[in-house]
């Protein structure tokens, strides 16, 4: 039964909003540093980093810089930091097996993550797009992205980075059964605490543009994505995927993008109750980056206020590139 609410002028709901304190009182929605996740591009190299072009702020980082950013994470109260891989096009096969090696840059950046920030949850990348030549996500035969032989692969690369002392595995490429196949492998290779975050509705978006530029897979890319990643209009088929991941052994699960697909958040978190995370990716940063440079937005105003909507929609977590803007701002608050 819906309460009664008493007519104007007995209810005022103006007056619960009169004061910061009665705000703060009142406020559904609460957003803080344990909410972020930090993605970080990392590249071959020592002491190095580049800036990527269309996503201002943000840089491609040698291994030892990662784990200098991991430090700054870490005393930033930020809880996580989520690694993404750039790798040359001359370093890219048609078998992709760079991609489960245990000496590939996003390892080795593992690796130094965990001696250098211990505090830190190290959560990982998994889909073959950063190692092949193709720029899928998957193997290609015939022009066709292929579904088993891929999952095959993504268990290989899931394990390696397992090995290398990954708290957190993403699987991101959308191929069905991958989760079941992962979870079966790091049960019995003795990497039961391993957790998997699923990318289970994740959009074939035009929003993900600067990522691509990010990790060299622009150049690479063949086609589109359309077979594996969702169609933008679709809403119940992504409720569909995260029963299917839950059931295969998902621990946590991932829409993507995030402020365009906030209503797929909130079914997801209303049907289904378990922990559900956003990513804010490449496209949704540069645009507000962009604006926010050219004046037409107050930076920390609208990174906030976006950052809250992911937390009003349900999400128990977000990935976003704003991560230590906004650890800093709400330290300071």
């Amino acid at each position: 039964m819906k309460p009664t609410i008493a007519p104007y002028p007995h209810t005022r709901l103006r007056r619960t909003r009169a004061t910061p304190a009665l705000r703060r009182l009142v406020r559904q929605a609460h957003l803080s540093v344990d909410d972020l996740i930090w993605p970080v591009f990392v590249m071959d190299g020592t002491d190095a980093e580049e800036p990527i072009a269309s996503m201002p702020g943000v840089f491609r980082r040698t291994v030892d810089r990662v784990a200098v950013a991991a430090k700054e994470a870490q005393a930033l109260g930020i809880p996580a930091i989520c690694i993404f891989p750039y790798t040359s096009m001359d370093a890219r096969t048609e078998d992709c097996a760079l991609a489960w090696s245990p000496d590939n840059v996003a390892n080795r950046a593992i690796r130094a993550i965990k001696d250098a920030a211990p505090d830190i949850a190290v959560m990982t990348d998994i889909a073959l797009d950063p190692y092949n030549i193709n720029g899928h996500d998957g193997f290609v035969e015939n022009g066709e992205i292929v579904n088993d032989r891929t999952v095959d692969a993504l268990v290989r690369m899931a394990l390696a980075q397992a090995d290398a002392g990954a708290d957190i595995l993403g699987p991101s490429d959308m191929m069905d059964g991958r989760i079941g196949a992962m979870r079966t492998a790091l049960e019995e290779n003795g990497h039961q605490k391993v957790t998997i975050l699923s990318y289970t509705a994740k959009y074939a978006s035009a929003f993900y543009g600067p990522f691509r530029d990010a990790v060299g897979a622009s150049a690479a890319l063949t086609g589109d994505k359309k077979t594996y990643q969702m169609d933008p209009l679709n809403s119940d088929e992504a409720l569909r995927l995260v029963e299917r991941d839950l059931s295969e052994g998902a621990d946590m699960v991932m829409v993507k993008p995030g402020m365009p697909y906030l209503d797929i958040c909130r079914r997801v978190k209303d049907t289904f109750g378990v922990p559900t995370f956003a990513y804010q990716v490449s496209g949704e940063y540069a645009m507000l980056q962009a604006a926010a440079q050219n004046g037409w937005l107050d930076h920390d105003a609208v990174m906030m206020e976006s950052l809250g909507g992911f937390k009003r929609a349900g999400c128990d977590g977000i990935l976003t590139y704003f991560a230590p803007a906004a650890a800093r701002v709400l330290n300071e608050t």
